[in-house]
């Protein structure tokens, strides 16, 4: 197993860990000693609040205002606090650094959930003006958080976090795998991952290579990946950020490389962006990502952005918004390529073993309701249900309608009254489908209280709308198989 160097030494960690949590420094910790309305207030960067009230600067006062305010601090504060590890060995780890005449937060050191700590780089927003390094190590971003929201949480054996980075990913796959593996292509990313490891008393196998070549030839359960996404002409200046694969390459890349692997059974997901070319449609682009993998694929598109909005993003990102040479380069890529939006989004696979995979790619920009992991989870769940059944067994089978379905129309008034232009059914809660339904389709999701086989209620809706049973019957197959994928209706347990 490869060994890699912490921040600290193993001694220092554990001291480290002794500060922390004699401090109380964690995020109950925090909130309690802060109250609600100064807590709310540094989650939007206002630390005023939050100064107020560790004026005092005992050891969590001096923690908080150091690593979350990001204040220069008295050496004497800032040694209380952290002992039993020395300035010495806090100074040799970077984990502080000297400025004017006190001591501030070398790196970002952040409580998260209720008893774990983070370590990963200061953000460039914390820092105007200095240059983030090329190897520079994120914390806890937007797109961490949803990858983290996304991931199924069911027990595994083995998880691969690929691209860990400061190890959040793998911190969180802890929780409900045996074995963990991380890879990073920065030996600086795995110093930041072996410290987050220890610091919360996890073991994890770290490997250094580019995306799944340390694991080449090896199987996991459950992998995800927050890879180096962002969409450009294949330069590299921040490995968090650039991949050196050109366009989007780097997402089709991961599904190539998916088959081989996961278990049987197993699952990926990754986050990743996808080019909008003019004249094409782009769900049909990302779709041929897995023609031939043999697994089954979820994509969801959560956000759409224009070239400038997305250009302008990313240099802010790594402090280079006002590089005007490097936007325009940026642009004039994506013009040459007739890129007119870039999509970002999840992508789930899994390795079901069926010659028939099931592929979508949805548009899923409506707020999606928490946990999504577990909206994930249940998709696949509905296929295994649909691919075991024919239509017969379809129809044999009761169901009833989703939770909180809702009925919306819409209807122009005219002579006669009211005439119903357009009916659809929504869901409230979940991923918020809302699919425009006809009549017939109206009268046969309404029916489903679960009580009667399918098949039994289009026995009455063919007499009431004076339609062949049989013929109905298997026009209703294709529909009901989209209903249940949907979640629209939901199988009867018998």
């Amino acid at each position: 197993m490869e060994r890699h160097d912490m921040l600290l030494s193993s001694a220092g960690v554990e001291a480290l860990r002794t500060a922390l949590d004699r401090a109380r420094f964690t995020s109950n910790g925090i909130a309690g000693r802060l109250g609600p309305s100064a807590t709310g207030g540094m989650a939007r960067n206002d630390f005023r609040a939050a100064l107020r009230a560790t004026a005092d600067r005992d050891p969590l006062a001096t923690l908080i205002r150091v690593f979350i305010c990001d204040q220069t601090e008295p050496e004497a504060a800032v040694a209380a606090a952290l002992a039993p590890l020395t300035i010495a060995e806090a100074l040799a780890g970077g984990l502080v650094e000297r400025h004017g005449d006190g001591l501030r937060a070398g790196v970002d050191l952040e409580p998260y959930g209720d008893d774990w700590w983070v370590l990963a780089d200061v953000p460039a927003s914390a820092r105007p003006g200095r240059p983030l390094h090329a190897e520079h190590v994120l914390g806890i971003g937007g797109a961490t958080q949803t990858l983290i929201g996304a991931t199924m949480r069911r027990p595994v054996e083995t998880a691969l976090d690929l691209g860990t980075g400061s190890g959040v990913q793998a911190l969180h796959l802890a929780t409900h795998a045996r074995r963990i593996t991380a890879t990073d292509v920065s030996e600086r990313a795995l110093r930041f991952a072996a410290t987050t490891a220890a610091l919360n008393d996890q073991d994890w196998e770290l490997l250094r290579g580019d995306l799944v070549a340390p694991v080449a030839g090896r199987r996991f359960d459950l992998v995800v990946s927050n890879p180096p996404f962002v969409v450009g002409p294949g330069t590299t200046t921040h490995v968090y950020r650039d991949s050196g694969r050109v366009g989007d390459a780097i997402g089709a890349e991961l599904a190539a490389a998916a088959p081989g692997l996961l278990t049987e059974g197993g699952t990926m997901q990754y986050l990743a962006n996808w080019v909008h070319v003019t004249g094409e449609d782009w769900g049909e682009r990302v779709a041929g990502w897995f023609t031939g993998t043999g697994l089954d694929a979820w994509v969801i598109q959560r956000e759409v952005a224009d070239p400038m909005a997305y250009v302008s993003l990313w240099l802010t990102d790594v402090g280079e918004a006002a590089d005007a040479q490097r936007m325009a380069a940026w642009l004039d890529w994506f013009d040459a390529h007739k890129v007119e939006a870039i999509g970002f989004g999840i992508v789930s696979l899994r390795r079901s073993g069926h010659a028939d995979p099931v592929v979508r790619v949805e548009d899923l920009r409506q707020r999606v309701e928490p946990p999504m992991g577990e909206r994930i989870a249940a998709w696949f769940d509905r296929q295994d249900f649909l691919r075991v059944r024919d239509t017969d067994a379809l129809l044999a089978e009761r169901y009833r309608a989703a939770e909180g379905l809702q009925l919306r129309q819409e209807a122009t008034m005219g002579d006669d009254g009211w005439a119903v232009d357009r009916q659809t059914l929504s869901m409230p809660h979940g991923l918020r489908w809302t699919e425009e339904v006809d009549p017939l389709v109206l009268a046969l999701v309404g029916g489903c209280d679960g009580r009667l086989a399918l098949r039994d209620q289009l026995a009455l809706l063919a007499a009431a709308h004076d339609v062949p049973p049989q013929e109905l019957a298997e026009a209703a197959g294709p529909i009901v198989a989209h209903l249940v994928e949907r979640g629209i209706i939901e199988p009867v347990a018998a």
